[in-house]
Protein backbone atom coordinates (compact mmCIF):
# COMPACT_ATOMS: atom_id res chain seq x y z
CA UNK A 1 0.00 0.00 0.00
CA UNK A 2 1.47 3.33 -1.09
CA UNK A 3 1.95 5.98 1.57
CA UNK A 4 0.86 9.20 -0.19
CA UNK A 5 1.15 12.85 0.84
CA UNK A 6 -0.81 15.30 -1.31
CA UNK A 7 0.07 18.98 -0.89
CA UNK A 8 -2.01 21.83 -2.29
CA UNK A 9 -5.38 23.50 -1.96
CA UNK A 10 -8.49 24.60 -3.78
CA UNK A 11 -10.59 22.42 -6.06
CA UNK A 12 -7.50 20.83 -7.60
CA UNK A 13 -6.41 19.07 -4.42
CA UNK A 14 -9.89 17.80 -3.58
CA UNK A 15 -10.30 16.43 -7.12
CA UNK A 16 -7.02 14.49 -7.09
CA UNK A 17 -7.74 13.11 -3.61
CA UNK A 18 -10.80 11.31 -5.00
CA UNK A 19 -8.52 9.41 -7.36
CA UNK A 20 -5.80 8.72 -4.81
CA UNK A 21 -8.44 7.31 -2.47
CA UNK A 22 -9.02 4.52 -5.00
CA UNK A 23 -5.41 3.29 -4.88
CA UNK A 24 -4.49 3.79 -1.22
CA UNK A 25 -5.88 4.24 2.27
CA UNK A 26 -2.63 5.79 3.51
CA UNK A 27 -3.25 9.37 2.39
CA UNK A 28 -2.25 12.60 4.10
CA UNK A 29 -3.67 15.82 2.64
CA UNK A 30 -1.68 18.95 3.53
CA UNK A 31 -3.88 21.95 2.82
CA UNK A 32 -3.05 25.61 2.32
CA UNK A 33 -4.54 28.12 4.79
CA UNK A 34 -3.81 31.28 2.82
CA UNK A 35 -7.43 31.66 1.65
CA UNK A 36 -8.95 35.00 2.63
CA UNK A 37 -11.91 35.27 0.27
CA UNK A 38 -15.57 34.21 0.30
CA UNK A 39 -17.20 32.56 3.28
CA UNK A 40 -13.86 31.28 4.56
CA UNK A 41 -12.50 34.80 4.57
CA UNK A 42 -15.50 36.06 6.55
CA UNK A 43 -15.04 33.39 9.24
CA UNK A 44 -11.30 34.05 9.31
CA UNK A 45 -11.88 37.75 9.93
CA UNK A 46 -14.84 37.46 12.32
CA UNK A 47 -13.66 34.52 14.43
CA UNK A 48 -9.89 34.74 14.06
CA UNK A 49 -9.76 31.12 12.86
CA UNK A 50 -7.95 29.52 9.95
CA UNK A 51 -9.97 29.47 6.70
CA UNK A 52 -11.96 26.21 6.57
CA UNK A 53 -13.02 26.05 2.90
CA UNK A 54 -10.16 24.06 1.34
CA UNK A 55 -9.98 21.76 4.36
CA UNK A 56 -13.73 21.12 4.08
CA UNK A 57 -13.42 20.13 0.41
CA UNK A 58 -10.59 17.71 1.19
CA UNK A 59 -12.61 16.06 3.97
CA UNK A 60 -15.48 15.57 1.53
CA UNK A 61 -13.15 14.11 -1.11
CA UNK A 62 -11.98 11.46 1.37
CA UNK A 63 -15.34 10.93 3.10
CA UNK A 64 -17.02 7.54 3.39
CA UNK A 65 -20.34 8.59 4.92
CA UNK A 66 -23.76 8.59 3.22
CA UNK A 67 -24.39 11.21 0.48
CA UNK A 68 -27.01 13.12 2.51
CA UNK A 69 -24.43 14.02 5.15
CA UNK A 70 -22.00 15.09 2.44
CA UNK A 71 -24.71 17.20 0.76
CA UNK A 72 -25.43 18.85 4.10
CA UNK A 73 -21.73 19.63 4.57
CA UNK A 74 -21.71 21.37 1.18
CA UNK A 75 -25.00 23.24 1.61
CA UNK A 76 -24.76 26.97 0.94
CA UNK A 77 -27.42 29.29 2.32
CA UNK A 78 -29.26 31.06 -0.56
CA UNK A 79 -30.59 34.10 1.32
CA UNK A 80 -30.74 36.03 4.56
CA UNK A 81 -27.76 37.08 6.70
CA UNK A 82 -26.10 33.74 6.00
CA UNK A 83 -26.46 34.10 2.23
CA UNK A 84 -23.45 32.57 0.49
CA UNK A 85 -22.13 30.96 3.66
CA UNK A 86 -21.44 27.23 3.65
CA UNK A 87 -22.88 24.96 6.35
CA UNK A 88 -19.70 22.86 6.41
CA UNK A 89 -17.63 25.96 7.14
CA UNK A 90 -19.97 26.83 10.02
CA UNK A 91 -19.76 23.27 11.34
CA UNK A 92 -15.97 23.45 11.33
CA UNK A 93 -16.12 26.86 13.04
CA UNK A 94 -18.38 25.40 15.75
CA UNK A 95 -16.06 22.43 16.19
CA UNK A 96 -13.09 24.79 16.54
CA UNK A 97 -15.05 26.55 19.30
CA UNK A 98 -15.31 23.36 21.38
CA UNK A 99 -11.83 22.02 20.56
CA UNK A 100 -8.31 22.77 21.74
CA UNK A 101 -7.06 23.70 18.26
CA UNK A 102 -7.98 23.90 14.58
CA UNK A 103 -6.18 20.61 13.94
CA UNK A 104 -8.08 18.93 16.75
CA UNK A 105 -11.36 20.19 15.29
CA UNK A 106 -10.48 18.86 11.85
CA UNK A 107 -9.64 15.47 13.35
CA UNK A 108 -13.08 15.30 14.98
CA UNK A 109 -14.85 16.32 11.76
CA UNK A 110 -12.77 13.75 9.86
CA UNK A 111 -13.91 11.06 12.29
CA UNK A 112 -17.56 12.03 11.77
CA UNK A 113 -17.14 11.56 8.02
CA UNK A 114 -15.02 8.41 8.43
CA UNK A 115 -12.50 9.72 5.93
CA UNK A 116 -9.82 7.67 4.22
CA UNK A 117 -6.51 9.06 5.48
CA UNK A 118 -5.90 12.35 7.26
CA UNK A 119 -6.32 16.07 6.53
CA UNK A 120 -4.04 18.72 8.05
CA UNK A 121 -3.76 22.49 7.61
CA UNK A 122 -0.20 23.20 6.45
CA UNK A 123 0.27 25.42 9.51
CA UNK A 124 -1.78 26.66 12.45
CA UNK A 125 -0.12 30.06 12.19
CA UNK A 126 -2.29 32.89 10.85
CA UNK A 127 -0.59 32.84 7.46
CA UNK A 128 -1.05 35.75 5.05
CA UNK A 129 0.18 35.61 1.47
CA UNK A 130 1.99 38.62 -0.03
CA UNK A 131 3.24 39.34 -3.51
CA UNK A 132 5.33 41.97 -5.23
CA UNK A 133 4.26 42.56 -8.82
CA UNK A 134 6.67 43.45 -11.61
CA UNK A 135 5.45 47.08 -11.51
CA UNK A 136 6.49 47.30 -7.85
CA UNK A 137 3.02 46.99 -6.33
CA UNK A 138 2.82 45.05 -3.06
CA UNK A 139 -0.37 43.01 -2.72
CA UNK A 140 -1.60 41.43 0.51
CA UNK A 141 -4.07 38.55 0.53
CA UNK A 142 -4.46 35.40 -1.56
CA UNK A 143 -7.70 36.53 -3.20
CA UNK A 144 -6.30 39.95 -4.16
CA UNK A 145 -3.16 38.80 -5.96
CA UNK A 146 -4.61 37.54 -9.27
CA UNK A 147 -7.11 40.42 -9.33
CA UNK A 148 -4.32 43.00 -9.06
CA UNK A 149 -2.21 41.22 -11.69
CA UNK A 150 -5.12 41.41 -14.14
CA UNK A 151 -6.04 44.97 -13.18
CA UNK A 152 -2.48 46.27 -13.63
CA UNK A 153 -1.57 44.13 -16.64
CA UNK A 154 1.62 42.89 -15.00
CA UNK A 155 3.03 39.67 -13.53
CA UNK A 156 4.09 38.30 -10.15
CA UNK A 157 7.72 39.09 -9.38
CA UNK A 158 8.04 37.41 -5.98
CA UNK A 159 5.78 35.93 -3.33
CA UNK A 160 6.14 35.32 0.41
CA UNK A 161 4.20 34.53 3.57
CA UNK A 162 3.84 36.27 6.90
CA UNK A 163 4.93 35.05 9.36
CA UNK A 164 7.97 33.94 7.39
CA UNK A 165 8.83 31.44 10.11
CA UNK A 166 5.45 29.66 10.05
CA UNK A 167 5.82 26.05 11.13
CA UNK A 168 3.95 22.84 10.40
CA UNK A 169 2.82 20.14 12.78
CA UNK A 170 5.54 17.55 13.44
CA UNK A 171 3.10 14.88 12.24
CA UNK A 172 3.07 16.49 8.78
CA UNK A 173 6.85 16.51 8.65
CA UNK A 174 7.04 12.84 9.62
CA UNK A 175 4.35 11.89 7.07
CA UNK A 176 6.36 13.59 4.32
CA UNK A 177 9.63 11.99 5.39
CA UNK A 178 8.08 8.51 5.41
CA UNK A 179 6.02 8.89 2.22
CA UNK A 180 6.37 6.75 -0.89
CA UNK A 181 4.74 9.42 -3.03
CA UNK A 182 4.43 13.20 -2.73
CA UNK A 183 1.89 14.87 -4.99
CA UNK A 184 2.06 18.62 -5.73
CA UNK A 185 -1.00 20.03 -7.45
CA UNK A 186 -3.08 20.41 -9.43
CA UNK A 187 -4.29 23.84 -8.40
CA UNK A 188 -3.53 27.53 -8.47
CA UNK A 189 0.24 27.73 -8.72
CA UNK A 190 0.84 30.91 -6.73
CA UNK A 191 -2.09 30.75 -4.30
CA UNK A 192 -2.62 27.02 -3.63
CA UNK A 193 0.64 25.16 -4.24
CA UNK A 194 3.52 27.57 -3.65
CA UNK A 195 2.20 28.86 -0.26
CA UNK A 196 2.59 25.37 1.25
CA UNK A 197 6.20 25.17 0.10
CA UNK A 198 6.94 28.57 1.64
CA UNK A 199 6.51 26.91 5.03
CA UNK A 200 10.16 25.97 5.59
CA UNK A 201 9.47 22.79 7.56
CA UNK A 202 7.38 21.47 4.69
CA UNK A 203 9.76 22.16 1.80
CA UNK A 204 12.75 20.92 3.82
CA UNK A 205 10.92 17.65 4.56
CA UNK A 206 10.02 17.24 0.86
CA UNK A 207 13.67 17.77 -0.10
CA UNK A 208 14.83 15.23 2.50
CA UNK A 209 12.19 12.63 1.71
CA UNK A 210 13.02 9.62 -0.45
CA UNK A 211 9.52 9.70 -1.93
CA UNK A 212 8.85 10.06 -5.64
CA UNK A 213 7.66 13.64 -6.19
CA UNK A 214 4.91 14.19 -8.77
CA UNK A 215 3.87 17.61 -10.06
CA UNK A 216 0.44 17.59 -11.70
CA UNK A 217 0.19 20.44 -14.17
CA UNK A 218 -3.08 22.29 -14.56
CA UNK A 219 -5.09 21.55 -17.69
CA UNK A 220 -5.88 25.24 -18.25
CA UNK A 221 -3.94 28.39 -17.45
CA UNK A 222 -5.24 30.64 -14.68
CA UNK A 223 -5.78 34.34 -15.36
CA UNK A 224 -3.66 36.53 -13.11
CA UNK A 225 -1.33 33.68 -12.20
CA UNK A 226 -0.16 31.56 -15.13
CA UNK A 227 -1.32 33.35 -18.27
CA UNK A 228 -0.04 31.65 -21.46
CA UNK A 229 2.47 29.45 -19.59
CA UNK A 230 3.45 25.97 -20.76
CA UNK A 231 3.64 23.02 -18.36
CA UNK A 232 7.41 23.36 -18.05
CA UNK A 233 7.16 27.06 -17.29
CA UNK A 234 4.73 26.26 -14.47
CA UNK A 235 7.35 23.97 -13.01
CA UNK A 236 10.14 26.51 -13.45
CA UNK A 237 8.16 29.05 -11.44
CA UNK A 238 7.62 26.46 -8.71
CA UNK A 239 11.40 26.08 -8.41
CA UNK A 240 12.02 29.82 -8.73
CA UNK A 241 9.70 30.90 -5.92
CA UNK A 242 10.39 28.10 -3.42
CA UNK A 243 13.34 26.12 -2.07
CA UNK A 244 12.05 22.93 -3.69
CA UNK A 245 15.05 21.00 -5.01
CA UNK A 246 13.58 18.40 -7.32
CA UNK A 247 10.52 16.86 -8.96
CA UNK A 248 10.69 13.34 -10.38
CA UNK A 249 7.57 13.26 -12.56
CA UNK A 250 5.37 15.86 -14.23
CA UNK A 251 1.86 14.80 -15.24
CA UNK A 252 0.55 16.73 -18.25
CA UNK A 253 -2.68 16.36 -20.18
CA UNK A 254 -2.67 15.93 -23.95
CA UNK A 255 -6.26 14.72 -24.18
CA UNK A 256 -8.54 16.54 -26.57
CA UNK A 257 -10.71 19.31 -25.15
CA UNK A 258 -13.89 20.20 -27.01
CA UNK A 259 -14.00 23.56 -28.75
CA UNK A 260 -17.14 24.46 -26.80
CA UNK A 261 -15.27 23.97 -23.52
CA UNK A 262 -12.25 25.91 -24.77
CA UNK A 263 -14.46 28.80 -25.88
CA UNK A 264 -16.10 28.92 -22.48
CA UNK A 265 -12.70 29.30 -20.82
CA UNK A 266 -11.49 31.76 -23.45
CA UNK A 267 -14.05 34.22 -22.11
CA UNK A 268 -11.97 34.17 -18.93
CA UNK A 269 -8.77 34.33 -21.02
CA UNK A 270 -7.72 30.83 -19.96
CA UNK A 271 -6.13 28.49 -22.51
CA UNK A 272 -4.95 24.84 -22.44
CA UNK A 273 -1.58 24.13 -20.80
CA UNK A 274 0.65 22.49 -23.38
CA UNK A 275 3.76 20.37 -23.01
CA UNK A 276 5.94 22.03 -25.64
CA UNK A 277 8.96 21.92 -23.34
CA UNK A 278 8.50 18.44 -21.87
CA UNK A 279 11.49 17.20 -23.84
CA UNK A 280 13.71 18.89 -21.27
CA UNK A 281 14.67 22.07 -23.10
CA UNK A 282 14.21 24.01 -19.89
CA UNK A 283 17.04 23.47 -17.43
CA UNK A 284 14.70 22.71 -14.52
CA UNK A 285 13.21 19.79 -16.46
CA UNK A 286 16.46 17.89 -17.01
CA UNK A 287 15.73 15.53 -14.12
CA UNK A 288 11.96 15.33 -14.62
CA UNK A 289 10.22 12.43 -16.32
CA UNK A 290 7.08 13.64 -18.15
CA UNK A 291 3.92 11.55 -17.98
CA UNK A 292 1.79 12.66 -20.90
CA UNK A 293 -1.69 11.29 -21.55
CA UNK A 294 -5.40 11.87 -21.77
CA UNK A 295 -6.13 13.10 -18.26
CA UNK A 296 -9.04 15.43 -18.98
CA UNK A 297 -12.64 15.05 -17.86
CA UNK A 298 -15.53 17.43 -18.52
CA UNK A 299 -18.12 17.70 -15.75
CA UNK A 300 -21.10 20.04 -16.09
CA UNK A 301 -19.14 22.06 -18.63
CA UNK A 302 -16.09 22.43 -16.38
CA UNK A 303 -12.70 21.05 -17.34
CA UNK A 304 -11.32 18.78 -14.63
CA UNK A 305 -8.53 16.24 -14.23
CA UNK A 306 -9.44 12.58 -14.55
CA UNK A 307 -8.26 11.85 -11.03
CA UNK A 308 -8.52 8.06 -11.23
CA UNK A 309 -6.40 7.87 -14.40
CA UNK A 310 -3.77 10.08 -12.83
CA UNK A 311 -3.79 8.04 -9.62
CA UNK A 312 -3.23 4.86 -11.60
CA UNK A 313 -0.36 6.48 -13.52
CA UNK A 314 1.22 7.51 -10.22
CA UNK A 315 0.84 3.99 -8.88
CA UNK A 316 2.31 2.43 -12.04
CA UNK A 317 5.30 4.76 -12.17
CA UNK A 318 6.18 4.26 -8.53
CA UNK A 319 5.83 0.49 -8.65
CA UNK A 320 7.48 0.10 -12.06
CA UNK A 321 11.29 -0.23 -11.89
CA UNK A 322 12.88 2.72 -13.66
CA UNK A 323 16.21 4.45 -13.89
CA UNK A 324 15.92 8.05 -12.68
CA UNK A 325 17.45 10.80 -14.75
CA UNK A 326 20.74 12.21 -13.50
CA UNK A 327 20.12 15.04 -11.02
Amino acid sequence: MLNIVAIGGGTGLSVILRGLKEISTEITAVVTVADDGGGSGVLREDLGMLPPGDVRNCILALANKEPILQDLFQYRFPEGRLKGQNFGNLMIAAMVGISDSFESAIKKISDIFAITGEVYPVTEDDMILYSELEDGTIVAGESNIPLEVIKRGTKIKRIWIDPSDATCNEVIRQRILSADVIVLGPGSLFTSIIPNLLVKDVVEAVNQSKASVFYIANIMTQPGETDDLTAGQHLELLFKHTDLEHVDFMVVNEGEISQDSIKRYEREEAVPVYCQDCDGELESLKSVTPIIGNFVEIKKGYIRHDALKIAREIQANVERPYKPKQK
